[in-house]
């Protein structure tokens, strides 16, 4: 294809907005061909044709530009006007621009801003809003493998202002992959004279930045690290995350998963400062919700009016056994939404979990079945206690169960476990309780109610 033609065609794409067809017209054209036609375009289609070429294309294309032109494109692609440009896109456009930009130019890029830009240049790199990449820091110390000991110490010690942390020195090809990361000691303890390449033991840990932002607070947990490098998807480091950063998702996840779990949508203020109208709205939709849940509690109800009418005694256990059930289901849910966050339980452990569950569920409905027994006989005889004891194992194991159960559920259907709150999650066996009590003793003492 002549360039000539070429850049007709390319324009014409462009004003069509046609992305998918300008990226099959860009995947024939020869990199060098297009930092001319840079020039040629004003500075939306600029970034509109840098986001649309192949990613090895886009690589290739930014390192045939001089420097003063790679500032100037980087500069248009963290611009506000670029911004709202990809806004305005439709959601399939937009999805298709906003992929990983070249390692190369994503470093560059990172590494011209401030701490404010960078935040918004992330953004616009397409990275998900919890994901790794919207942490990640450009400032790190990196040496090639086939440096001495003696030139990767001078190559450190004139970028030590730059980086972040000086912990953990990382040794990358001569296309910016991630090879190895090696203690700052190391390469004091090492003769001037070794290569770089005999420090190496090819044990690292990273993560990709698309990963969601838990995985940082995982992988730091387990290593103890202090600093995490992070690479594309290619495995070329862009930069890294340090602990202050995953200290912070730590509190904010966990803060997260507290709201969730009281049935409030999570704050994004301190509770002081936080308006009365926003706390009314972050709870007012659960709290509705969960009224007419209970609903279907007082249709059990009524259903059996005839046998609570008869043996009016059962009313007097009938907040004592649903709130057990609701309190064991909670408890459930608690540890199960706890373990899920920190990788201990799985989805391949459902059924192992609740067949775990089960047995613990039933010696704590026994044992509060013995103590309410007690009760039930001195207050309403033989019959009534019988029924409630027997309700208080059935409730509880139930209960349980469904605490268990509710956030695997939701994890299968890849919505937050934490959803699973305790108002959900004792609302549902509140319901259950009252079924199965009032099913049990119109089983045990219907002949009463005739």
């Amino acid at each position: 294809m002549t360039r000539n033609l070429a850049n007709e065609i390319i324009h014409e794409m462009l004003a069509k907005k046609n992305f998918g067809e300008l990226r099959d017209v860009l995947a024939r054209v020869s990199p060098e061909l297009l930092p001319p036609l840079f020039d040629t375009l004003g500075k939306s289609d600029r970034v509109l044709l840098f986001r649309s070429l192949p990613r090895d294309k886009a690589a290739d294309a930014f390192s045939f530009l001089d420097d003063a032109h790679q500032r100037s494109l980087l500069a248009d692609l963290t611009d506000k006007e670029t911004a709202d440009l990809l806004a305005n896109l439709s959601p399939d456009d937009r999805t298709f621009l906003l992929e990983e930009l070249p390692a190369a130019a994503t470093q560059k890029l990172l590494g011209l801003l401030d701490q404010d830009d960078r935040k918004v240049a992330l953004t616009l790199l397409g990275y998900p809003e919890d994901s790794v990449g919207r942490l990640m820091s450009p400032d790190f110390a990196s040496v090639r493998q086939e440096m001495t000991v003696q030139e990767a110490m001078r190559h450190i010690k004139a970028h030590a202002q730059d980086s972040e942390t000086l912990n953990m020195i990382y040794v990358t090809d001569d296309q910016g992959r991630l090879i190895d990361d090696v203690r700052l000691r190391r390469f004091i303890a090492a003769p001037d004279d070794a290569k770089v390449s005999d420090l190496l033991d090819g044990r690292f840990v990273s993560l990709q930045a698309a990963q969601h932002r838990e995985a940082a607070v995982r992988l730091m947990k387990q290593t103890g690290y202090f600093a995490l490098p992070v690479c594309d998807r290619d495995g070329v480091l862009l930069g890294i995350v340090t602990a202050d950063d995953v200290l912070d998702v730590a509190v904010e996840e966990a803060t997260e998963d507290i709201h969730k779990g009281g049935a409030i949508k999570p704050l994004e203020t301190p509770l002081l400062a936080t308006p009365v109208t926003a706390l009314y709205a972050r709870r007012i939709v659960w709290l509705v919700l969960l009224v007419f849940v209970n609903i279907f509690s007082g249709a059990g109800i009524a259903a059996y009016e005839e046998l609570i009418e008869s043996v009016v005694a059962l009313v007097f256990f009938l907040p004592l056994l649903i709130d057990s059930g609701g309190n064991a289901g909670s408890q459930a849910s608690t540890l199960v939404i706890r373990a899920m966050a920190l990788g201990e339980v799985k989805m391949k452990h459902y059924l192992f979990a609740v067949f775990r569950e089960l047995r613990v569920a039933f010696l704590l409905g026994l044992s509060m079945a013995v103590a309410v027994f007690a009760v039930a006989y001195f207050r309403s005889g033989i019959e009534v206690a019988q029924v409630v004891a027997i309700s208080m194992v059935a409730i509880v194991i139930i209960g349980s169960v469904i605490g268990m159960s509710l956030p695997f559920i939701l994890k299968k259907l890849k919505l937050d476990p934490a959803t699973a709150s305790a108002p959900l999650v004792t609302s549902i066996a509140d319901i259950s309780g009252v079924l199965i009590y009032l099913a049990i003793a119109s089983a045990l003492l219907g002949g009463l109610a005739e």
